[in-house]
């Protein structure tokens, strides 16, 4: 059977428990979901258990981080222990909105990401991991250069194992939340060369299997043209995921 594509939704900050409620009600209402897609949800942690009361049984929920460590002295982090234990078997790492932080040098280091994602494999979980480069080094040639670095202490840390758990979120920064999409081209031709790098570092198979989706204000509208690509295996979805056309994105694998 060929593989699925992942179609994940990131709220990121957002949502009151009104807001929140009609985004469910939308997607509860948004019909037969295509065989092709797997659905995704990262929900804020506030409103993590509410939404897995209510939203429909074939859309899964995701943390939006996890902890790097276990249970105990840990104030404000959520382990993978945790989430497993309350049915949360997905997560992100390495969002470039936590790569970059709150402020000069706050952001996660790369070695940080791997270990949040080993220690989210080791509890059992699926991890969407985020790589991608910024403007300035798209514009200097450095974007794999860029995702390489990003990747290498992932690598490191699963080892040869566990690829099965791992998901690969490819998003440029520069097209995060700006409106402006890296075109079919550019995503496909970025997406086939983190799949020969990590076939270098793991197996032919492995990268083969392993779906690599892409993330950077993806629209009902540039949805066709990306998954059309045949190193495209889904999206990581933002803003849009919020509003209703989040079901043409799902359903644009028909």
């Amino acid at each position: 059977m060929a593989k699925r594509c992942l179609i994940g939704g990131n709220w990121k900050c957002n949502g009151t428990v009104e807001q929140i409620g009609k985004i469910v009600q939308t997607l509860n209402e948004g019909g037969t979901f295509p065989q092709k897609s797997e659905v995704v949800i990262a929900v804020p942690m506030l409103h993590v258990k509410s939404v897995q009361s209510i939203l429909r049984d074939d859309i899964a929920i995701a943390a939006q981080d996890v902890s790097r460590t276990g249970m105990g002295a840990f104030t404000g982090e959520h382990s993978a222990q945790m989430l497993v234990d309350s049915g949360i078997k997905w997560t992100l790492t390495g969002h470039s909105e936590r790569r970059i932080g709150f402020g000069p040098g706050q952001g996660e280091s790369s070695q940080t990401v791997a270990d949040k994602t080993a220690a989210a494999v080791a509890a059992g979980m699926n991890v969407i991991v985020c790589i991608g480069e910024q403007l300035a080094e798209r514009e200097a040639g450095t974007t794999m250069d860029v995702c390489i670095s990003q990747l290498d202490p992932v690598i490191a840390a699963l080892g040869g194992n566990n690829w099965g758990n791992i998901v690969v979120a490819y998003e440029p920064v520069w097209a995060i939340g700006t409106g402006k999409v890296a075109t079919p081209e550019q995503a496909e031709e970025t997406q086939k060369q983190i799949r020969e790098y990590i076939a270098s570092k793991t197996n032919a198979d492995t990268a083969a299997e392993l779906r690599i989706i892409y993330g950077g204000s993806v629209s009902g509208a540039s949805c066709a043209g990306l998954i059309a690509c045949s190193n495209i295996d889904g999206f990581l979805v933002g803003g849009a995921s919020l509003k209703s056309e989040f079901v043409d994105i799902i359903k644009c694998t028909e």
